[in-house]
């Protein structure tokens, strides 16, 4: 129905704002920290590359340095579980795996914010709660996560304050 295309519509406004890839048409929009979006699947990965060469694409566009990003990327396939895949094209890859490298690198560029857009409802239920942990133990560190979801269940683990839009609005 078309409340919730709209809704779509504001969702991805808002957190391409947060993201910064959109520029506010009035007011200002201040994000501090680094931040580590997960807003598309496959978002920053070239498809003809392979998902060790896109770790480091990623890692570099998340603001690590190629050294670092080199340093963590054993971690970095570890968390994936897609060792079996790593030297494949990203293009061979399906949604699941896209959002497990995706969010594997994302966690290893250690942002001050993760922006979490419906990423998990991709994948196993495993990497899922793999995944939960990891973004539970960036809470307890008092990191910020800007998490959208419509699992009720999932917003209340991980959310403090909540920001509901329906039709437009909050």
């Amino acid at each position: 129905d078309r409340s919730s295309a709209a809704s779509v519509v504001y969702k991805r406004q808002i957190l391409g704002l947060f993201a910064s890839v959109l520029k506010p048409t009035s007011g200002i929009m201040s994000v501090q920290g680094k931040l580590a979006p997960l807003l598309e699947l496959g978002a920053g990965f070239h498809p003809e590359l392979s998902g060790q060469e896109n770790i480091v694409l990623n890692g570099v566009l998340l603001g690590m340095l190629k050294e670092e990003v080199e340093e963590k990327t054993d971690s970095i396939i570890a968390f994936s579980e897609l060792d079996e895949f790593i030297d494949q094209p990203i293009r061979t890859y399906s949604s699941g795996m896209l959002a497990r490298l995706g969010f594997s690198v994302a966690v290893h560029s250690d942002p001050d914010i993760l922006l979490v857009d419906e990423v998990l409802a991709v994948g196993d239920q495993d990497f899922q709660k793999k995944c939960i942990k990891k973004m539970l133990s960036f809470k307890e560190n008092g990191k910020t996560i800007v998490f959208v979801s419509h699992v009720f269940e999932q917003i209340r683990k991980f959310c403090d304050r909540v920001i509901w839009i329906s039709n437009g609005l909050v």
